[in-house]
């Protein structure tokens, strides 16, 4: 410590109160850091609310990750929800949205580089395809009918 180095008691004295106040606001600060740190770490095991389990075990899921705010994403809305009135709600396949713009963590968990992309699973929760970007629905269908949706 410098106030070690100072032959002035009044000095020394002083500079002994600077260090311990200093060294007091980092200890507060690394306390904060950790357990903030450990609290952001601790939500990214857990799912986000409203966020679907993906894939969906013994059940083809498909699941488009994107945001309601980007255009493509916008195109994909209504194929979206027809494909979720087809097959989601008829119990044919799961069909899921995720917007990570509102849910962060979830393009780090699926690898997201670009909005949107849809990933589609196979019954035992495999990932067999991926796309980036905007999707027709006749390809989808042609997905799902490949992985053995009726």
């Amino acid at each position: 410590m410098i106030s070690e180095l100072v032959a002035d008691e009044p000095l020394r004295r002083e500079l002994t109160v600077r260090e311990n106040h200093r060294l007091g606001i980092l200890r507060g600060l690394l306390f904060l850091v950790l357990i903030f740190g450990l609290g952001r770490f601790c939500q990214g095991a857990e799912e986000s609310p409203g966020v679907p389990e993906v894939p969906v075990k013994g059940k083809v899921t498909m699941v488009d990750i994107g945001a309601k705010e980007c255009i493509p994403c916008k195109m994909m809305a209504p194929i979206m929800a027809e494909l979720e009135k087809e097959y989601h709600e008829s119990g044919r396949a799961a069909i899921f949205f995720i917007d990570v713009w509102k849910n962060k963590e979830q393009g780090r968990r699926f690898g997201i580089r670009s909005i949107p992309t849809q990933i589609f699973y196979d019954k035992e929760g495999n990932e067999v395809y991926r796309h980036e970007g905007f999707m027709e629905k006749k390809e989808i269908v042609a997905r799902l009918v490949k992985l053995g949706v009726k």
